[in-house]
């Protein structure tokens, strides 16, 4: 990780006048569009859904295999994985640990085809500069995958339907990992194991616990308010980069310098 002292960026760019509220904070000789990898969150970084396709799997799918209502009142979703809503969800409505234990295989079953039979409700929307930003790094050879709290055929699907799939070649799901520093670490692994033991690898996400979780392997990452997390909130986790969007980032290239 680079020690130098951080460096913010007012976000103009060469045009008159920039987007109004646009700001981009990037640390001091940190290239953020020159690292090997790059492993990005799906929901609220490449992409939003506007549907309830997805949480409603959760409590269709724990009724359906066990019985138990569940609701997510009140659980935090926002840089959660699946596995671990699943968990909160239930301990959250007493369902008996032995019975989820026993079942949870099968819910996470049910959840899958239930985003596959409803996928074409799916009311997908891509976050600003996101397919810009993947053509920028891929052009100059970037390996590019996800890392997502999503099980990974939900994920796949979301991408799909956004119309980004063919940006990326592997991924982190959540499928075995209830803890998002799990999967992302997966998520490297596999990435070194196609770029490189050496490679730089930067994550790229909405949350504080994206933030979390790539400083729990160790590696670098861009944080981007286009979520429920305000520019500022990101800041202050102290992220290489901070941008109010792919877009404004992309007002900073780097990699010819």
């Amino acid at each position: 990780m680079p020690t130098t002292s951080p460096q913010s960026f007012p976000a103009v760019p060469p045009s008159p006048v920039p987007p109004k509220g646009a700001r981009v904070h990037i640390e001091q000789d940190f290239a953020w569009d020159r690292q090997d990898a790059y492993l990005f969150d799906i929901d609220g970084t490449l992409l939003r859904t506007l549907d309830r396709v997805h949480l409603d799997s959760f409590a269709s799918s724990v009724a359906r295999v066990t019985g138990f209502e569940i609701t997510l009142a009140g659980i935090l979703l926002h840089g959660s994985t699946d596995t671990g809503i699943l968990r909160e969800a239930c301990r959250q409505a007493c369902v008996p640990a032995e019975v989820l234990e026993a079942r949870i295989e099968a819910i996470l079953e049910a959840m899958r085809h239930s985003v596959a039979e409803r996928r074409r409700e799916l009311d997908i929307i891509r976050m600003p500069g996101v397919e810009s930003v993947l053509d920028h790094l891929a052009r100059r050879g970037a390996l590019l995958g996800v890392a997502t709290g999503n099980l990974e055929m939900i994920g796949w699907i979301k991408v799909e339907e956004a119309g980004l799939r063919e940006w990326f070649r592997f991924g982190g799901f959540s499928d075995h990992f209830p803890i998002r520093g799990e999967l992302v670490g997966a998520a490297a692994r596999k990435a070194r194991e196609l770029a490189g033991g050496g490679a730089s690898i930067c994550v790229v996400g909405d949350t504080p616990r994206d933030i979390e979780a790539a400083r729990a392997n160790f590696l670098s990452v861009i944080a981007v308010a286009t979520g429920k997390y305000s520019y500022d909130e990101l800041l202050a986790c102290q992220p290489e980069v901070c941008a109010t969007s792919l877009a404004d980032l992309l007002r900073y290239p780097q990699a010819a310098i």
